[in-house]
């Protein structure tokens, strides 16, 4: 996706945000047409029958597909982990990767069993992002950048993404973005992450509040909360999400830290997020309350914590079974059953 090349960077990403295409409501009307045919009660299969309604609304036909979905993991690496966020050194991210590419992780074995793509991106996993604390993580430049490198998860053809993410300390950078957008106290937006003691959540806790102050007169411009408190990963998520809205493909958002990257969009327009659902509730810190301001009610409810786009990719099972029954199931003439009167 190619950019015109403004005076700042942010500018074209603001530009794409302002340019995307409505949702179909008449491809909706084609899914609840046939829906009304079936060989079912009307209704009778509950948010099955919505999710293909969502579908057919962010494809724009009333015969959407999910032929090609696609798991996205991206990775990267944050400075704020030298103030002892988490339990595990930086360099289990990079070995993370590499049980990913040896098909040795959680989401591979997702994936395999639901037929779905997986691609990981590795986003400069050598170079830490700044620590949040006492610097920007990321200038404008490199910022927007990292977004538009996101932007690529989408090509190739697929019809739906999920997005996920790898990278050590990422649920307090996670944290210290829902702190700047929702406010309140930094302890509410914590969580134990890969599982720190209450020493090392103390630890995080003071990391998120320094963070937020001395940001604090830059945090008003959501993108500027990305840059500054975010990360590679957090970002380049933000970009894939922008270009599946403009390309038409449906999103299923993971957990705790892919919503961060969605929650940066929805304070910048609520309707960039018309085209995702929640895939899941995280165990992980305060992420229900994050999904009841996203406007998102979740798939599932796993009491699941991975992240990797595991609880995602779980839902594009649900997502696939429901397309199935609006598409394969027989209408009342093709199958000789007696409608209601």
């Amino acid at each position: 996706m190619a950019f015109a090349g403004t005076a700042l960077p942010f500018d074209d990403i603001r530009e794409l945000a302002r340019s995307m295409p409505a949702l179909d409501a008449n491809a909706v009307a084609g899914v609840r047409q046939r829906d009304g045919q079936l060989t079912k009660p009307p209704g009778s299969l509950g948010r099955l029958e919505t999710i293909v309604e969502w579908l057919a609304a962010v494809q724009a036909t009333a015969s959407p597909t999910v032929s090609r979905p696609l798991v996205a993991i991206f990775a990267g690496n944050h400075g704020v982990v030298a103030r002892g966020v988490s339990p595990y050194p930086q360099e289990v991210t990079r070995q993370m990767l590499e049980n990913f590419a040896a098909g040795g992780a959680a989401i591979n074995q997702i994936c395999s069993t639901f037929d779905i793509g997986l691609k990981v991106f590795d986003l400069a996993l050598d170079i830490p992002t700044g620590d949040i604390t006492c610097e920007a993580a990321l200038d404008e430049k490199a910022c927007a950048a990292t977004m538009a490198f996101g932007m690529e998860a989408v090509s190739g053809g697929i019809d739906l993404l999920a997005l996920g993410e790898m990278g050590i300390g990422n649920t307090t950078i996670a944290a210290a973005i829902y702190h700047a957008l929702y406010g309140g106290e930094a302890a509410h937006w914590v969580g134990r992450g890969t599982g720190v003691d209450d020493a090392g959540l103390a630890r995080k806790i003071a990391a998120v509040s320094a963070a937020v102050e001395f940001h604090r007169s830059h945090l008003k411009d959501p993108l500027e909360v990305l840059r500054r408190l975010g990360g590679r990963e957090i970002a380049a998520m933000a970009g894939a999400i922008l270009a599946a809205r403009s390309q038409r493909v449906p999103v299923v958002l993971d957990g705790y830290v892919v919503c961060a990257a969605a929650a940066i969009l929805h304070a910048m327009d609520p309707a960039l997020l018309d085209h995702c659902v929640a895939g899941h509730v995280s165990a992980e810190g305060a992420h229900g309350d994050v999904l009841v301001r996203l406007g998102k009610k979740p798939l599932l409810d796993l009491n699941m914590r991975l992240g990797e786009a595991s609880g995602a990719a779980l839902a594009i099972s649900l997502i696939k079974a429901a397309l199935a029954c609006h598409t394969g199931m027989a209408t009342f003439a093709q199958a000789g059953v007696t409608d209601k009167a």
